[in-house]
This record gives C-alpha cells, structure tokens and sequence, in this order.
C-alpha cells in the first residue's frame, strides 16, 4: 500500500482531533477526504506529513512509518492556508523551493518552467509574488507541491480560490497525475468536484471516519432499479411484486426494491417473458452530497439521543 493507517488518533487533551483512523490508498488514485469544518481532515493530513505527532496508532507513508525521511523526499503537500515571501516572483520562489527539495541544477530548470506552464503562470514567472491574487498564488502552491515529483500528493482545498475556469484546469491536472500513476490525497470542501474526479473517499465527522469505499459503491442505491418499459400487464406487475415486493410507479419508470443485485437477471427474463418492452434499465444513485448530509444528520441524531454531542 501506498499509504496505510490503523487506528491512527490524535487527541488535543481531552478534545478529539481525529480517533482511530483507518484507511488504505494503492498507488494511482485520487482519493477524497471529506468532512465539515473542524472534522478532524486537516489534523489528520497533518500527522501524515508528519506536521504533528500522533497520540496512538500506526501509519506508513510510501512503505515507510511516519516521519521518515526518505519518503517524505516523494511526498508534495499544498497546505490549506499558506503565505509564500511576497519579495520574490514566481520563478524565484520554486526554485527556492527546488533547493529545499535537494534538487539538482538540472532537475530545477527542467521541472520549474514546466511546472509554471502546468498550473498556468508562465506569462507571470517574474512576477513578484505580493502582485499576485489568491487564484495565482493558489497555483503557484500547486507548483511547489509538485516540485520533488512526489508519488503522493496531499492537497487541502487545491481549488477554494480559484474561479470555474481554474477548478477545471486543476481538476484536469489531479487527472493527468493519476494517469502518470501518482496519487491524490485530495481535502475539498466542494462535493461537485470531488464526485467528478475522485475513485475512493472516505466521510469523517468528529473525527471518526463515518463511510469510505469505492466511490461508484458509495453513490449506488444497490437495491433499486429503474425501469422504462411499455406494454405491462396486470400479470407482469404481479410477477414483479413477487419477486420485489412494493414496486412503485415514478413518472413513466417503474422503480423495484431488489434484495440483491444477483435478482436483476431475472427480472429481465421475467419481463421478457411477458412480452413488455425494456427499454432501460440502470440501478439508481445518490448524489455525494445526499449521502455526506445524510450520515452527518444521522450523526447528530445519534448524538441528541446519547444526550449531547461528543467531544472533539
């Protein structure tokens, strides 16, 4: 694994930042990390990167435990909030960075130019930093997390300055860095973003981790169906309840409760069989932001039935 955890934890006295945390990344992904403010997203990437110390529990970074040294060499990292020296431009500060990276001459003046052009600030290398808006330096942070070509990346709000034209070219650049096999460890706050791009997510409130997986399972309603047939009969409808009880009508779909996905063939043979036409069928889905809600409600109703909230 590229990245593990087990039970990693981190307590500020008695308050939880994050508890006995969880999760695997294999190589090659974009994986999303959500939660709403003060869930305990950044206290974790933090411990990761090796910011802050954990009170209990495990992790690797790269195969190694936290810390090491030789990992960290491969690791990028945008910081949610960050201020770079206004005094240098663009240009000088990457390569201020290059050095801190241990990068040689030659790897500086391959990476930086191409890195400026990638993240769209070519035509503002010589710029003074002070000069640029957030959008820009919000890029600039981009370039420097992408400077040591990591094989891991961890970006924490990458697009919250930026405006629809940026998200899209950084949405593309997270793409094109999983294509080349590198991996995303992406904190967004925008829901929209992270269900166009990312392949597994995890959910975490108060510092527990509520729901991770792959995100087409997390976002699909595996026991229903929607249906767009014609010529049903009575019969057919009979049929169907027997073997998914409590169909229900939808606009022109028919909408079935499957007790398994392995039910779906032969409701197409049953329907078949009956001389109706199937014209589609799709198992239905929820949107990222319906589930996120979702589990933070049924969070807090949990919570006001303990008779108060958890510590955190």
């Amino acid at each position: 694994m590229l990245l593990e955890t087990q039970r990693l934890t981190k307590m500020y006295g008695s308050a939880v930042g994050c508890a006995e945390v969880s999760l695997a990344l294999e190589p090659g992904q974009i994986f999303g990390f959500l939660g709403p403010n003060g869930a305990g997203k950044s206290t974790f990437i933090k411990m990761l990167v090796g910011l802050l110390k954990p009170t209990s529990g495990t992790a690797t970074v790269l195969g190694q435990p936290l810390g090491n040294s030789q990992a960290r060499r491969k690791v990028g990292f945008l910081p949610e909030n960050f201020r770079y020296q206004a005094w240098l431009s663009g240009q000088e500060l990457l390569s201020f960075h290059a050095d801190l990276s241990g990068l040689s001459r030659s790897e500086k003046s391959e990476r930086i130019p191409r890195l400026l052009e990638e993240v769209g600030l070519a035509d503002k290398a010589r710029a003074r930093v002070g000069s640029y808006s957030k959008g820009m330096q919000q890029r600039l942070g981009l370039a420097c997390a992408l400077l040591p070509d990591p094989d891991l990346i961890f970006l924490d709000e990458p697009s919250s300055a930026l405006d629809p034209l940026g998200r899209r070219e950084v949405r593309q650049l997270m793409l094109n860095l999983r294509d080349r096999g590198k991996t995303v460890f992406l904190n967004s706050h925008l829901l929209g973003e992270v269900e166009m791009i990312c392949d597994r997510v995890a959910i975490v409130n108060r510092g527990h981790i509520v729901r991770q997986g792959r995100m087409a399972d997390l976002l699909t309603r595996e026991t229903e169906i929607e249906l767009s047939l014609e010529k049903m009969s009575d019969e057919l409808l009979a049929d169907l309840t027997r073997l998914c009880p409590s169909p229900r009508r939808q606009g022109p779909h028919l909408i079935l409760s499957v007790p398994n996905r392995a039910m779906i063939p032969r409701v197409v043979q049953t329907i078949a069989a009956h001389g109706a036409e199937l014209y589609s069928l799709r198992p239905l889905h929820v949107s990222l932001e319906e589930l996120f809600v979702d589990l933070l409600e049924k969070g807090d109703r949990q919570d006001a039935g303990e008779g108060g909230e958890r510590k955190c």
